[in-house]
């Protein structure tokens, strides 16, 4: 199964865009891990049709040897079935699904039933505001068996705030907002089954110094990832999941010792409580690898 810290900063890109077989390639931006080539938001409706004759063209001529993670964000379950059928698709490692919840996640779902394709649901609705909602639709996806087709959560940050009539302040994380207690409450519902959850973007280009301080809450709230916006925020976000020496020091020492709790650097380890976060830690090193 394919490990969703792989995903490090994954770039959303239209799918519009006039370089995207070289994007897809991983010769225009070779640090790139994985990318989203967008039909839902980032193209107009009257450019849809465009953008399908864009990824058409840029299918025949993708490579199969691309160690970059290529996922295209389905503009709705109609455009996903178009999508389905184009020739070279399976040079595809899967579909984002936009506005993601128990009215569509079945449809979705049963798109991709006997392929391989994995998938990415956002959190984007209404019912992200509901713990009962977020609790109903993890039990279905679990009852369902879905589980192990999704690589990862997504969460749209933008279209939430959009709900709430907000936009992103320039001066603060999006903590800060209304939508700090909302990921914390998907990090709760959703971690402890299983699933992994991707960061919202930071949609300013201009403020490294609250991006930063927000990729720093991302990692504390256990994220596995963070959406960009920007090729330049990429060597930020992949630096900031990066795993610090002593926390992999730490992790080595409480996965293997035979010690239930002892001190290292100054903390206690507690091999009990600390096991899943060790276990998370090495996943990260695939950032580095």
């Amino acid at each position: 199964m394919l490990n969703a810290y792989r995903l490090g900063a994954s770039l959303y890109v239209p799918a519009t865009h006039h370089d995207l077989l070289n994007i897809a390639n991983g010769t225009r931006w070779p640090a790139l891990r994985s990318v989203i080539f967008c039909t839902e938001d980032a193209v107009a409706e009257t450019a849809l049709e465009t953008a399908i004759e864009n990824l058409r063209k840029a299918l025949a001529q993708m490579t199969t040897t691309c160690a970059m993670l290529r996922f295209i964000r389905a503009r709705n379950p109609d455009i996903l079935m178009q999508l389905l059928t184009l020739p070279g698709i399976e040079k595809i490692n899967g579909f984002v699904f936009p506005k993601f919840d128990l009215s569509n996640a079945d449809v979705y779902m049963n798109l991709l039933t006997d392929s391989k394709y994995l998938c990415m649901p956002t959190l984007e609705t209404r019912d992200v505001f509901e713990t009962a909602k977020l609790i109903t639709l993890r039990n279905h996806l679990l009852g369902c068996h879905y589980q192990h087709r999704i690589l990862a959560l997504r969460i749209g940050g933008n279209d939430l705030l959009s709900l709430l009539g907000i936009r992103r302040p320039l001066d603060r994380t999006i903590y800060c907002t209304p939508l700090g207690h909302t990921i914390a409450q998907i990090v709760t519902v959703f971690k402890p089954f299983g699933f992994q959850i991707t960061a919202p973007v930071f949609e300013h280009l201009n403020c490294s110094e609250i991006l930063q301080e927000e990729l720093s809450e991302d990692i504390a709230h256990g994220l596995c990832g963070k959406t960009a916006i920007h090729p330049n925020q990429i060597p930020m976000i992949e630096k900031s999941f990066r795993v610090i020496p002593t926390d992999l020091e730490a992790a080595h020492r409480i996965l293997n010792d035979d010690r239930a709790v002892f001190q290292f650097n100054g903390s206690m380890c507690e091999v009990a409580t600390h096991r899943i976060w060790a276990q998370h830690i090495l996943e990260r090193m695939t950032i580095d690898s």
